[in-house]
């Protein structure tokens, strides 16, 4: 045990001692030690729970034999800091929840971890440090949120939003906007649509590192209590039998979550997490291989903001076993992969059904016969840009128009609702980036101010930063290389046109290329005074194509 290093002979005796004062037996400190990291705040309603989920956890590892120990995680809650300097401060703790969680396990001799993460950048984050670690690791998430309920129909998050851009278009009356704004987030939990933070907790599962239901079970669920207590069980078991997290996050397992990716519609968010953890774990993901499974998997749920079923829904079809089943019909799914369940994906879906053909479409009746992101390419993106194909309306799927052009979110935004954004255009959003924002912030606003305004099948939005899963609509971001580092994006200038095809993976300007070879010899991207953290931030952070990791 990792944890002897410090608990046992005469030399340690001065370790001893500082158990001691925390109150430890000697009976525990002879037990394996297992860090819980708890991402527990009063701000975060994904993780206002999370204390209940922490005790449970504890339950399970000292009723499986072993001696639980809490420390924290922190967390940004996406939606409070949308739309102001806030957002660029919620990709970056991405790196710190992972350098902070490597310290703490490092420092303190854990000999094994149950991450107890619920939002965005927790997630990855603990999945970052659980493969630079590698103990054996469970993940048991704080579970999505419920469905609200306005005017006897259910919404979410994405909705609220979208309620805004109608309110500043005059379709909906400040009474209305405040019931959306009483009902739309009713209960504790990640927001209820397939957004990142749920994408992230379902691809969990996926790779092995969460029991089944860690995805979609609802927060306020008590089946949620005993899914954490087997999470502590279940950190034990791996401890005994010697599995840790890289022998779960595997080339194959990352293929597995890749698949449910597009079969879910997950969160374009995606494309940048699974390449930071594949990195942390040896393995190279990249945009051609993302688009070459997207090309051969059906999309088969159609979760908000693609369509109006929701996490309760998901959970209630069968959960994402059911999905990795249906998938597995057609030989999608790698079945020899390891898990935490100390068995494989094969045995661990085996008889996982399919209970709902309406939120879960069955192998042989998809949305569509391609997965619910893609990956374009052409010169205005010749590093890769990222779609979520599944939420984008089919007249928009091929679309052409003239670019309005805007050096931040705020910029557009205050265009968008001053009526200045027509059917057509092609909204560019730049310095925005992991580098030129910094941070990439997510840019639910301008999306959801389109949607609400009715023009979400006419125009088309493009940013070298990236968009929340709420997000829906022909929003295609994470454009690479970005205006910061002197990509082609950085000289679009107003009037010109964009061309975007997404069933052919295409994304063009359409300007003479004599002109943009004049335009990109005397093109100097802008600087930004920067200071604290986001300074050393752009300074190594690599592209959105590159996943946004941080080059040592």
């Amino acid at each position: 045990m990792l944890s002897d290093n410090v608990k046992f002979g005469p030399q340690n005796a001065p370790h001893r001692s500082l158990y001691h004062a925390l109150g430890m037996t000697k009976e525990e400190m002879d037990r394996p030690l297992v860090g819980i990291v708890s991402s527990y705040n009063e701000i975060v309603p994904g993780h206002m729970n999370i204390d209940k989920i922490v005790e449970a956890v504890r339950l399970g590892v000292a009723m499986a034999g072993g001696t639980p120990i809490v420390f924290p995680a922190i967390a940004v809650c996406d939606g409070i800091a949308m739309g102001h300097i806030g957002m660029k401060y919620s990709l970056v703790t991405r790196d710190l929840i992972a350098d902070s969680t490597e310290c703490m396990a490092m420092a303190h001799g854990f000999d094994a971890l149950v991450m107890v993460p619920n939002c965005d950048k927790n997630v990855p984050g603990l999945l970052m440090a659980a493969a630079r670690l590698n103990l054996p690791t469970v993940f048991v998430s704080g579970g999505p949120m419920l469905a609200g309920h306005v005017n006897g129909a259910k919404t979410s998050l994405s909705s609220m939003f979208e309620a805004v851009g109608k309110y500043t278009a005059g379709k909906m009356t400040l009474e209305e906007l405040e019931d959306y704004e009483c009902k739309a987030c009713p209960s504790c939990g990640s927001c209820s649509g397939m957004y990142t933070a749920n994408s992230m907790n379902c691809l969990t599962e996926v790779l092995g590192m969460g029991l089944k239901g860690n995805g979609t079970i609802p927060a306020p669920y008590s089946q949620r209590i005993e899914l954490a207590k087997h999470a502590g069980m279940a950190v034990m078991n791996m401890l005994k039998k010697g599995i840790k997290a890289r022998d779960i996050m595997t080339e194959d397992a990352f293929h597995n979550a890749l698949t449910v990716d597009m079969a879910l519609g997950c969160s374009t968010n995606s494309m940048l997490h699974l390449p930071a953890i594949a990195h942390e774990c040896g393995i190279e993901i990249n945009l051609d291989i993302a688009n070459s499974i997207s090309a051969k998997t059906p999309n088969l749920c159609h979760l908000a903001p693609a369509g109006r079923t929701y996490m309760e829904d998901l959970n209630e079809a069968g959960g994402v076993y059911a999905v990795m089943n249906e998938l597995n019909k057609k030989g999608l799914i790698k079945t020899d992969c390891m898990t935490v369940t100390g068995k494989t994906v094969g045995e661990n879906i085996a008889n996982c059904v399919n209970l709902n053909p309406e939120v879960i479409r069955p192998i042989d009746n998809p949305y569509s016969t391609t997965g619910g992101i893609a990956v374009l390419r052409g010169n205005l993106a010749k590093d890769g840009s990222v779609v979520k194909r599944s939420a984008v309306a089919p007249s928009m799927l091929v679309h052409e128009g003239p670019a309005k052009v805007f050096d931040s979110e705020e910029e557009a935004q205050a265009a968008i609702n001053a009526g200045k954004i027509v059917a057509g255009d092609v909204v560019v959003i730049r310095y925005e980036g992991p580098k030129g924002g910094p941070g990439m912030r997510e840019m639910l606003n301008p999306t959801s101010a389109i949607m609400g305004m009715g023009l979400g099948e006419s125009v088309a939005l493009i940013t070298d930063g990236r968009f929340s899963g709420a997000t829906r609509g022909a929003c295609i971001g994470h454009v690479s290389p970005e205006a910061a580092e002197g990509g082609l994006i950085g000289v679009v200038q107003d009037g010109d046109i964009i061309s975007i095809d997404i069933p052919n993976n295409k994304l063009e300007l359409k300007v003479d290329q004599k002109v943009l070879d004049e335009r990109m010899k005397n093109f100097v991207p802008k600087k930004k005074e920067l200071s604290g953290y986001l300074k050393r931030y752009a300074q190594l952070v690599s592209s959105g194509a590159k996943g946004a990791i941080i080059n040592a």
